[in-house]
């Protein structure tokens, strides 16, 4: 399987992801022992709860200094002291300091640290990390209603490794609706899962939420769980006023997605975050940064 590579829009260049748990990924999602295994095992939220209470245990503090060794992870971020955390979880969900990410003046922010892709309309969608693969909008609602109002809309995947920051904000300011939670199964959401197969994102648990904005309609906000992550948090009130670059919730251990979709002709995406995602080229932004802007 070729390698991960995506546009760091901080230097300008292409990078290659240096990918958690790649050998295992590999096997899983190529190899037909490995899918034999994904199928039986890997994929039931059983599996994700027993390895994710793993990761709640004391013990796995150990972990915690060589993984930031590893992925030379900046500490000067953090909200607490590495020593601080009292499990690998608690330290994957960790907090930052307000000042290290910025919220960005434009309407519309990234919710999450990542690899983003975006499209203007999910009708023109040519390809997601292959060629003829294609977003399936009622499929990922699963309300036939709900998805006739965002055909021809605007769409936004972003996908967390699990060396990334895993709370995710609001990218627009609102009202946020009640969550909605959509039962599935935990494939991974790593390209190496979904260039086998995009429907994992639709297959997979994943939670729903409308934010009633003054200029850019209803937007949805989706968190989407993978494979090792047992829970999905939802840390806001809803029926409330949201501001763009609020706290939303986190996700506990391993990689997830947040996927954001947009009413049609409601906002005009970032030129390098359409340009890349044409090539099928994820760019890779922090959560604040500058992601699209209100069209009205």
């Amino acid at each position: 399987m070729k390698d991960i590579e995506f546009y760091n829009r901080y230097t300008g260049k292409m990078e290659t992801e240096q990918v958690y748990g790649e050998a295992f990924l590999k096997w899983a999602y190529g190899n037909p022992l490995g899918k034999a295994a994904l199928h039986t095992l890997v994929k039931r939220p059983f599996f994700s709860r027993w390895y994710g209470g793993r990761m709640d245990l004391a013990n796995s503090a150990q972990r915690i200094d060589s993984f930031i060794h590893d992925y030379d992870l900046d500490v000067s971020e953090f909200a607490d002291e590495p020593k601080n955390y009292q499990s690998f979880n608690e330290f994957f969900y960790r907090k930052l300091k307000p000042s290290a990410r910025p919220i960005a003046n434009s309407s519309v922010v990234f919710p999450a640290d990542g690899r983003h892709l975006g499209f203007a309309n999910t009708n023109d969608i040519q390809g997601v990390f292959i060629k003829g693969q294609q977003f399936d909008v009622l499929k990922l609602l699963g309300d036939e209603k709900l998805a006739d109002r965002y055909l021809g809309g605007s769409l936004v995947l972003s996908r967390l490794c699990p060396v990334d920051y895993h709370r995710y904000h609001f990218p627009v300011s609102g009202t946020a609706s009640e969550t909605q939670m959509i039962n599935g199964p935990l494939f991974s959401v790593s390209p190496i899962a979904l260039r086998k197969q995009l429907s994992y994102l639709w297959q997979n648990k994943r939670t729903i939420t409308s934010i009633k904005t003054e200029t850019m309609g209803t937007v949805i906000m989706m968190e989407i769980g993978a494979t090792c992550v047992g829970s999905i948090q939802q840390t806001f009130t809803p029926k409330q006023p949201v501001q763009k670059g609020e706290e939303k919730g986190y996700f506990a251990f391993g990689g997830s997605s947040t996927l954001t979709l947009f009413e049609p002709d409601t906002i005009k995406i970032a030129d390098d975050l359409l340009e890349n995602s044409s090539k099928q080229i994820e760019t890779y932004a922090r959560m604040g940064d500058h992601l699209a802007e209100a069209k009205n």
